[in-house]
């Protein structure tokens, strides 16, 4: 080829390669090309992408958007309310109240569940009655002691609001406001909200100082003589199913949980597991947030819960010694490691 026609060819393929690089790029939508990589924390299950919908995958323009969705009380009927007014970052992204304040400070009737790593699971709720985070994510602005909001009013208050605009076209595309963007946004928000890197976790990583002699103990009884790990198991210390502890069910109208889902009777008073990560940040404890300690909640799965006919199976009195209980509070202690730092973003205007 002659050195003349090579420069021309090399002038062409310059000038086609961006054009082919932006439809690519367009082929897969704007909020595809720059995927954001989550930092995970030592403990965690690293695979983090296969808990992340095809349909929502994370990028830091979505993630910024629904942090500032996550913090704004205007997705509330009245202005007051959001979500992190029930998962404060302060208060390990729950509430120290057994029950939380929604608008016209009515209060619920379950303990506000940690929204720390939300990531590794898919059924929301207590009772799991959203299949995914993003499901979750409008169920509160809709819940009259909650947000006490609809979703169309939601999104025309959010639609008034100019600043969201830019922040959704930077995120989606577009700077149309739907609530499904809203959804999707706030659950990629949530899933970088991640805890780990605890002593426990250094501990298994080989550093066998991490551990305290009597966490040690505790994580023998957890493993073994407490049967903790059945339910509690790892990387998020918990088995994201539901079993019934009696909590509750000696009362006139209990609270019959995850059977309001499902309407099978074997299900009736029966709660999703909780992570026991962060755990010493996120009392009171249980559905009914009855428990405010970690040695009261101790205590009760060693006399095996609360009697009823649909206790489950694996509630049985373990038999634990004083010892061996106040070990199993040290173990549980050494749950809580790293979490972000997350500060109220400023609100769009």
């Amino acid at each position: 080829m002659k050195r003349s026609n090579l420069i021309r060819l090399l002038i062409i393929m310059a000038a086609i390669l961006p054009l082919v690089a932006t439809v690519m790029v367009s082929g897969v939508g704007k909020e595809e090309t720059a995927l954001y990589k989550l930092n995970v924390p030592r403990g965690l299950d690293a695979d983090y992408g296969k808990w992340i919908p095809a349909d929502n995958q994370l990028t830091a323009a979505k993630i910024d958007l629904g942090k500032k969705l996550y913090f704004d009380p205007r997705l509330s009927a009245d202005g007051t309310v959001s979500c992190a007014s029930c998962h404060d970052p302060e208060k390990g992204f729950a509430d120290d109240e057994p029950f939380s304040k929604g608008i016209k400070g009515q209060k619920g009737g379950r303990n506000a569940p940690t929204t720390l790593n939300r990531l590794h699971s898919a059924a929301q709720f207590w009772d799991g009655r959203a299949k995914s985070l993003e499901e979750q994510a409008l169920g509160p602005v809709q819940n009259p002691v909650e947000m006490g909001n609809t979703v169309s009013s939601m999104i025309a208050s959010v639609n008034k609001i100019a600043g969201y605009r830019p922040l959704f076209k930077a995120a989606f595309g577009s700077e149309e406001i739907t609530s499904e963007r809203v959804a999707k946004a706030i659950a990629a928000f949530e899933r970088t909200l991640l805890s780990g890197n605890s002593p426990y976790d250094h501990f298994q990583a080989g550093e066998a100082e991490a551990l305290p002699e009597p966490a040690r103990r505790g994580m023998v009884v957890f493993m073994g003589k407490g049967n903790c790990h059945e339910c509690h198991s790892l990387p998020n210390f918990t088995d994201e199913a539901y079993h019934n502890l009696g909590i509750g069910m000696d009362k006139p109208n209990p609270d019959l949980g995850r059977f309001n889902v499902t309407k099978n009777e074997k299900d009736k008073g029966a709660f999703k597991t909780p992570t026991l990560r962060q755990v010493t940040e996120t009392a009171p404890y249980l559905h009914d947030g009855s428990v405010k300690t970690l040695e009261e909640v101790v205590e009760l799965y060693n006399k095996g819960g609360v009697p009823n006919p649909y206790l489950d199976e694996k509630m049985k009195p373990l038999g634990l010694t004083a010892e061996e209980q106040a070990d199993l509070v040290a173990f549980l202690k050494s749950l809580s490691g790293e979490v972000p730092q997350i500060e109220p973003p400023a609100l769009p205007d």
